[in-house]
C-alpha cells in the first residue's frame, strides 16, 4: 500500500480510486489522516500506526466528509478528530449510508465499526492553528468539492494535506461550488508562500514534492473550470478537457456530471447526480 515513505511521513495507497491515507509522526503526537478504503487496508494502517506510536497520542483529520474519507475512523476510536465546523453539520446517517451502500454492493464485511466522527477539534477559519508541543498545524477551509474541506500544514516538517485538490489522476470533481472551488484553488500561492513546503498529499493520485508540480496541478485544475464554464456558455464541444488524465471510462462519467451541475449553476436547471 505504501506510496511514499520517509522518517516522518508514510503514505498509504488503497487498491480503489488511488484513495491515499497519511501517517505522520513527530516528537509529539501521532497524525492520522482519511484512513481507508478496503477493510484490510485500514487494519493495515491501524496496525502501522500502534507498532510506531509509543506514548504519543493520535490526532485523526478528516478532510472532508466524502463516505470514502470517512471509512475508516472506526479503527481510530482513540483519536482526537479534526475536521471543519461544516462537517459537524452534516447528518450522519446519510453520510454512512453511502458506506453501507458501497460495501453491499461489493458484498464487504468490516470489522471496525462505521462511524460518523464526532469533532473534537473543529477547524473554523483560514489560518486557525494547533500547536502539540513543537508541532504545529495550520488549517485552511477548502470549499467547493464540498463545502466541508479543510486543508492541513503540518510544521515543521513542510507536509500539505490537500483531501480531493490538486491531484494528477483527477480533474474537479464539483460537489459543492466552482466559485469555492476556483477560492480554494488560489489558495495555493498563499500557502506556498507563507510556509516551507516538502511535499503536497492530493486524496487521490500521488504526492508531489515539488513547487513546480503544485502549482502545475493548481493551474491545470484552474483551467478545466474555466475552459468547461466557456464552453456550456458558448454551447461548445470540451471532452478535449479531459483527454489527459487516465481511467476514461470512469472520469468521463464524472465529467458529465460537471457540466450538469455547473449548467444548473449558471442558470440552466438541470439536476446534478453525485460521482
Amino acid at each position: 500500500m505504501i506510496q511514499y515513505k520517509d522518517d516522518h511521513l508514510t503514505v498509504f495507497e488503497s487498491q480503489l480510486y488511488k484513495t491515499t491515507s497519511s501517517v505522520i509522526q513527530t516528537e509529539d503526537c501521532m497524525i492520522v489522516v482519511d484512513p481507508c478504503l478496503l477493510p484490510f487496508e485500514v487494519d493495515q494502517i491501524r496496525e502501522y500506526v500502534m507498532s510506531i506510536k509509543g506514548n504519543r497520542p493520535i490526532y485523526l483529520i478528516i478532510t472532508h466528509s466524502d463516505w470514502d474519507h470517512i471509512v475508516g475512523a472506526g479503527a481510530f476510536p482513540e483519536a482526537m478528530v479534526i475536521a471543519s465546523t461544516a462537517f459537524e453539520e452534516k447528518n450522519p446517517d446519510d453520510m454512512i449510508e453511502q458506506v453501507k451502500a458501497f460495501d453491499d454492493e461489493y458484498y464487504i464485511d468490516r470489522k471496525t465499526p462505521l462511524i460518523y466522527p464526532k469533532v473534537d477539534i473543529a477547524v473554523e477559519k483560514d489560518g486557525q492553528q494547533l500547536k502539540i508541543g513543537n508541532t504545529l498545524l495550520t488549517f485552511y477551509e477548502a470549499k467547493g468539492h464540498t463545502d466541508d474541506g479543510i486543508f492541513a500544514i503540518v510544521e515543521p516538517l513542510g507536509i500539505w494535506i490537500a483531501g480531493d485538490y490538486l491531484s494528477n489522476i483527477e480533474f474537479p470533481f464539483i460537489y459543492s461550488s466552482s466559485k469555492d472551488y476556483i477560492n480554494t484553488l488560489e489558495k495555493t500561492e498563499t500557502i506556498l508562500a507563507n510556509h516551507r513546503m516538502n511535499i503536497m498529499i492530493p486524496g487521490h493520485g500521488h504526492a508531489a514534492c515539488s513547487r513546480e508540480e503544485i502549482i502545475k496541478r493548481k493551474n491545470d485544475s484552474l483551467l478545466y473550470i474555466i475552459s468547461l464554464k466557456k464552453a456550456i456558455q458558448s454551447n461548445a464541444e470540451h471532452e478535449h478537457l479531459i483527454a489527459q488524465y487516465p481511467y476514461p471510462r470512469s472520469l468521463k462519467k464524472c465529467h458529465k456530471e460537471n457540466v450538469q451541475f455547473l449548467k444548473k449553476e449558471m442558470g440552466e436547471g438541470l439536476v446534478r447526480i453525485k460521482c
